[in-house]
């Protein structure tokens, strides 16, 4: 009797490593099925990637928390199409770009989190005129980069029934940066780090107004954003747990990059972001680089569109997106 109880209970406890055993290797086989899947990450070189930068570095010195892989790009249309192929799973954009391929895709992106505000200064040559209010524009030729520039300036125009002529002539903000920094052009609307790099190379060169605050004074504190986190709906719905993880590291690269400028400045031309550190080292404290999601982000970004609609519907991609275009609704 003695024995038996003796080998049931051998067998028990035999069970019982075996279940063990098994539970290990089926988690072990969870954990590196997280580490082998590639996160294709892809940002915009210039104030919209900036607050990637530390993530980007992280990840070239193997030190990230998982297996991303980033890429820099010049333009959107590269990555807007990568999102469409799969190629890429997150990006930081334009938040009128994001919109524009929530509404050709039907919903196949969502905005996760918004990490630019407002980046536009009115830049003037001060040796040949003085503006200090946007009253004084009434009448006046300025020239701004195509699109979402010319669309907010456009926007604040319109509210403050500024009479202006907007000229895109030189649709890159680099062409524009140029073209004021060598006197071709006298009132010109920049975005950040342009202003830096033109006052420069032309010391004549003085920022007359924030369109910012500008826009904050008639649409409400906090509703100007620029730039954005966007991920593909699909993969966010397959990947929950890896894409809250890229946001809490994300965020903490952004408090980094605000944090600690110069820092992130050598993270940001090493990562190819942007070349020249002690441009971006000057130019952080002006990008308005932030972490905004959730409720407070939908609400003013629902503003936002509002109002790029009002100036060009094609700002947006023909309609004002509807909530699902925020992630978590």
């Amino acid at each position: 009797m003695k024995k038996t109880k003796s080998i049931i209970s051998c067998r028990v406890v035999a069970l019982i490593c075996a279940i063990i055993t098994l539970t290990a290797l089926l988690c072990s086989c969870d954990i590196v099925k997280t580490e082998e899947l590639e996160i294709n990450v892809s940002v915009l070189n210039g104030t919209t990637g900036f607050g990637a930068a530390k993530m980007m570095s992280d990840a070239a010195d193997g030190k990230s928390s998982l297996n991303y892989k980033f890429t820099v790009e010049k333009e959107a249309e590269p990555i807007t199409k990568g999102l469409i192929n799969g190629s890429i799973d997150i990006a930081a954009l334009p938040t009128n770009a994001a919109a524009a391929l929530y509404n050709k895709t039907n919903g196949a992106v969502k905005i996760a989190a918004v990490n630019t505000l407002g980046v536009l200064y009115l830049v003037v040559n001060g040796e040949k005129i003085e503006i200090s209010n946007l009253s004084e524009l009434d009448g006046k030729t300025v020239y701004c980069p195509a699109q979402n520039p010319a669309f907010i300036f456009e926007a604040i125009c319109r509210e403050n029934d500024i009479n202006v002529t907007i000229d895109t002539s030189y649709a890159e903000p680099a062409f524009l940066r140029e073209a004021i920094a060598t006197d071709k052009v006298d009132i010109a609307v920049l975005p950040e780090p342009m202003v830096t790099i033109a006052q420069s190379a032309n010391d004549k060169l003085t920022v007359a107004l924030d369109l910012t605050d500008e826009w904050e004074k008639v649409y409400g504190e906090g509703t100007l954003m620029q730039g954005c986190i966007v991920v593909r709906t699909e993969w966010a719905e397959n990947h929950p747990k890896e894409l809250e993880q890229f946001l809490s590291d994300y965020a903490n690269s952004i408090q980094f990059t605000v944090s600690d400028p110069k820092g992130a400045s050598e993270c940001i031309a090493s990562t190819g972001i942007f070349a020249q550190a002690k441009v971006a080292e000057k130019a952080i404290p002006k990008c308005n680089i932030v972490y905004v999601d959730s409720d407070e982000m939908a609400s003013a970004l629902d503003v936002f569109f509002a109002k790029l609609y009002a100036v060009n519907p094609k700002a947006v991609g023909g309609k004002i997106p509807d909530s699902k275009i925020y992630l978590g609704k």
